[in-house]
């Protein structure tokens, strides 16, 4: 299989960032002098991805203005000499076709709800990266963990993987932890004791989804008897109970999160150091 198709879901409110996302998508806000989803769109890039799924809640449209062609700001840079700020914002439209998928505020809640509304957009001889738009993982020598992910899923035989990330020991309360036998996915134990945890390796929410695991996260979001918050991660726990394995590959960069202000602001250093 050849995956060259991305899914970023971006529909949240960002609550955790109030008051400044009432204005300003999260995904949105500034890492140096780019949005942070596009650190996560370069990555598949570098990767071989040409087609970028944003799913969007209704009223944010600062994707489509970043990505999509300004005429007017163009002719002024033309106008006034600016030829290699032209060519950068000329190159963001035209470095991946992008595809804008709507998520509106009546359809269920939870991480399996954007994968499965585009999941009629993936060919059943296809595979599609899942990835956040408010986290990145930067490594600064410009290689691709999105392409590590894809080599270790096809090392191991399988056609769906994850991205993990090591944490120090005494944290893996914070998080949900992964499970592995031989470098394949077993479960996520949530916010185990340390002395519980079954690794120090976390799950950061970075998949590639073949078509099998894209029709479990449909069932997940779909399914009117579930009360509650739809996670994709049911929908990895339903595939390997079906006998299928997911490839589990630890990230060499550094994991970087825009999801809290305080990763924000560590993030930016990051950048801004390098």
């Amino acid at each position: 299989m050849n995956c060259t198709k991305a899914i970023i879901p971006m529909a949240g409110y960002g609550t955790r960032r109030l008051p400044i996302t009432k204005a300003i998508d999260k995904c949105m806000l500034p890492v140096g002098n780019r949005p942070i989803v596009d650190y996560v769109v370069e990555d598949c890039i570098k990767a071989g991805v040409s087609d970028i799924i944003f799913v969007v809640g209704e009223q944010f449209d600062q994707l489509q203005q970043f990505y999509g062609r300004n005429l007017l700001l163009e002719e002024y840079l033309k106008g006034k000499g600016k030829t290699k700020e032209l060519e950068e914002i000329i190159n963001l439209a035209e470095k991946a076709t992008f595809h804008y998928v709507v998520q509106d505020q009546h359809q269920p809640y939870g991480t399996a709800v954007p994968v499965a509304l585009c999941a009629d957009m993936i060919g059943a001889d296809e595979q599609v990266l899942v990835l956040m738009g408010d986290d990145f993982i930067y490594n600064r020598d410009g290689s691709s963990e999105v392409a590590r992910l894809l080599a270790a899923a096809e090392s191991a035989g399988t056609t769906a993987g994850m991205l993990a990330v090591e944490v120090a020991r005494e944290d893996v309360h914070l998080y949900g932890v992964v499970r592995t036998e031989d470098g394949v996915f077993k479960e996520i134990v949530e916010k185990p004791k340390t002395e519980d945890a079954p690794s120090n390796l976390v799950n950061i929410s970075k998949y590639l989804f073949d078509k099998d695991l894209l029709h479990h996260a449909q069932d997940i979001a779909f399914d009117h008897s579930i009360t509650g918050e739809r996670y994709v991660t049911d929908a990895l726990n339903r595939y390997i109970a079906s006998g299928k394995k997911i490839a589990v590959q630890a990230v060499q960069g550094e994991y970087l999160d825009g999801g809290s202000t305080d990763g924000w602001l560590y993030a930016n250093t990051v950048i801004l150091a390098k």
